[in-house]
């Protein structure tokens, strides 16, 4: 079969070419009013956006297909994960619970103080290297699979409309009628079910900040007792739905900056959903009759009428793909209605279609890829090596030493002791150079709650004869009950 080279008007190089009057616009056909644009002008502006500046709604086909198929499943799934994780708690303590209000982070149950800020840091830096990672390999495949904004609105709130309005031709039709009956009772019906899905997902939201315990006390307490809380509710509910029932693809375009980052981290070895050119161009109607100066593409438009963001792939990789690959699922279901080849759209990488090379691991993978070790390495060694008890002890202020009666020096402390682990900690002080009495104010005996913070004063005393005049360096151990030492500090002991 004969294969042409690339269509000038389907260059899929990122070159910006000459500007075309508005009149070379054209529409695919009048149930799909996405603009396909001659040259690259397609990329001086977004399909969302009209040329007067007004909203261009997309109204996407539903998909149908084996990956949109498997998509669903992976988004049940991971569904299923966002509303389960709340309510698993280890030792006490939430899987995760990220609350900036109290500066609580907590990860796979890891308790995270401010004082472990530079730990949390570095994991936050190994998640970002991952992502660079994995989207120099896989391109935008989180986007399009496991994005929570993609997941909601594609597979929860965009099914819903399906059901309600109908496919893409109907909702269409439905948006240019009047407002009688139907339309209302739809909208009302779809809208309802939106804010109200809208409300539970801010609720999980914020029990991911305050933790689900905490959250079970708004929902079941008088609201004039949680009134803060309360209108955090209502003010996520009002957002979401505002983004799920109308600014939809456009928080990917103009919000997100993962698709703008994608220009430099996408290189010509990524795997992307792509359209083989070679193939495909020059494009023609499909006939009986095979031309065979024609390549593949019958030029059908179904993959852009299916594309949520309203791009055309065939116009090569923009900022607007998420790789939903929905593209893939209505190419191939036309190839095989014509009998052509499947695979016309497909995961693969520019290389691989220009030069029909495989995907290679290049230097900027390796180097990635060692970042990445040496900080999930730094985290775990950090983590095994942070002391269960964080302490701080400093001389009371204004404090200066004094002379007991029975010869001993004795200094002022103020302390503050933070329990790191999910479990009680009874805890003792020990100077292991001096022979010191430790007389304790404000920690009864010595025990520390889990995940709690502590603080208090202790008398510390030592024989005169064991110290040097003026300043004195004392190293203070923190034992636990079965006489394993949790941390040592170091501080200052004034004698005279």
């Amino acid at each position: 079969m004969q294969r042409t080279e690339q269509n000038p008007k389907c260059d899929t190089s990122n070159k910006f070419k000459k500007q075309i009057d508005i009149s070379e616009l054209k529409f695919p056909d009048e149930k799909s009013p996405i603009l396909t644009h001659a040259g690259d002008s397609f990329r001086d502006r977004t399909n969302t956006i009209s040329e007067s500046g007004n909203r261009n709604w997309i109204y996407p086909r539903k998909p149908q297909g084996k990956i949109y198929n498997l998509r669903t499943y992976v988004s049940w799934i991971l569904l299923a994960i966002f509303f389960v994780i709340p309510f698993i708690k280890i030792n006490g303590e939430p899987l995760f619970l990220f609350n900036i209000l109290e500066n609580k982070f907590i990860l796979f149950s890891i308790v995270f103080w401010p004082q472990d800020t530079f730990i949390f840091a570095i994991f936050l830096l190994a998640l970002a290297i991952f992502g660079v990672l994995f989207t120099a390999i896989f391109g935008r495949i989180w986007c399009g699979w496991a994005c929570p904004q993609t997941i909601f609105m594609e597979m929860v709130f965009r099914k819903i409309e399906y059901l309600i309005e109908g496919n893409a031709t109907s909702q269409r039709h439905l948006a240019k009628m009047p407002w009688n009956f139907t339309k209302i009772w739809k909208k009302t019906l779809k809208l309802s079910i939106f804010f109200a899905l809208s409300f539970v997902v801010s609720n999980l939201l914020l029990s991911y900040i305050i933790g689900i315990d905490e959250l079970g006390k708004i929902i079941s307490e008088p609201i004039s007792k949680h009134t803060g809380g309360f209108i955090s509710v209502l003010a996520f509910s009002g957002l979401f739905f505002w983004i799920f029932s109308w600014f939809r693809e456009q928080a990917c375009t103009f919000v997100c900056p993962y698709g703008r980052l994608q220009s430099v981290l996408l290189d010509s070895n990524t795997i992307v959903v792509a359209y083989d050119h070679k193939r495909g161009e020059p494009r023609g109607k499909y006939k009986k009759k095979r031309d065979e100066d024609l390549g593949d593409c019958v030029d059908c438009d179904k993959c852009v009428q299916v594309c949520p963001t309203g791009i055309d792939i065939k116009n090569g990789t923009q900022l607007e793909c998420i790789n939903c690959a929905a593209c893939i699922d209505a190419c191939d279901a036309v190839m095989e209605q014509v009998g052509y080849e499947k695979g016309l759209i497909r995961w693969t990488s520019e290389n691989n279609i220009e030069n029909g090379d495989k995907f290679k691991i290049t230097g900027r993978i390796v180097a990635y890829s060692v970042l990445l070790t040496v900080l999930v390495a730094s985290v775990i060694t950090l983590l095994l090596l942070r002391n269960p008890i964080d302490v701080s002890i400093l001389r009371a202020k204004g404090q200066v030493g004094t002379v007991m009666e029975n010869g001993n020096m004795m200094n002022v402390f103020t302390m503050k002791l933070i329990n790191k682990t999910s479990e009680q900690q009874n805890v003792t002080f020990k100077t292991p150079k001096y022979n010191g009495k430790f007389t304790y104010i404000g920690m009864e005996k010595g025990v520390i709650e889990p995940n709690s913070i502590i603080t208090g004063t202790f008398l510390l005393e030592i024989p005169k004869s064991e110290l040097t005049l003026g300043t004195n360096r004392v190293e203070i151990q923190i034992v636990n009950e079965s006489g394993e030492i949790l941390n040592t500090v170091k501080t200052n002991f004034t004698s005279k």
